[in-house]
């Protein structure tokens, strides 16, 4: 998992603060970037398939991007997922696309962007931003 490094989780909480309000899609138990993104005051949502505990300013949701509830998206300046698999990039995308936010995020290494993306090389990991 490549935010297992600080420093990884680190230059993605710099990258990703640029944006005022987020949803991290898939929270998982990673709670590194949400809760980095919080503490220099972002709004964060994080969401998952299941029921998560999530750090101290940020707010859960429990969703599901294969059919999302567009109100939880809606408010967002960008959509982002962590070690997102192939399968689920083209509803992150599309999620994104419908709430007019940005879609950024990371792959397991070794598996591909599937979607149009520009990749942004951050120390440690790649940022993938999807063509909107």
């Amino acid at each position: 998992m490549h935010t297992d490094s600080p420093a990884i989780a680190e230059a993605l909480v710099d990258r990703l603060a640029r944006y005022d309000t987020l949803v991290e899609v898939g929270v998982g138990n990673r709670h590194d970037v949400a809760a980095g993104l919080a503490a220099r005051g972002r709004q964060v949502t994080a969401t998952d398939i299941h029921e998560r505990a999530v750090p101290e300013g940020v707010r859960f949701v429990r969703d599901d991007v294969t059919a999302p509830d567009a109100a939880i998206y809606r408010d967002a300046d960008a959509l982002y997922a962590l070690n997102c698999p192939p399968e689920l990039q083209r509803p992150l995308a599309t999620a994104a696309r419908r709430a007019d936010a940005d879609c950024l995020f990371t792959t397991l290494g070794t598996d591909p962007a599937v979607v149009d993306a520009a990749p942004e090389t951050l120390p440690g990991d790649t940022l993938f931003k999807a063509e909107s």
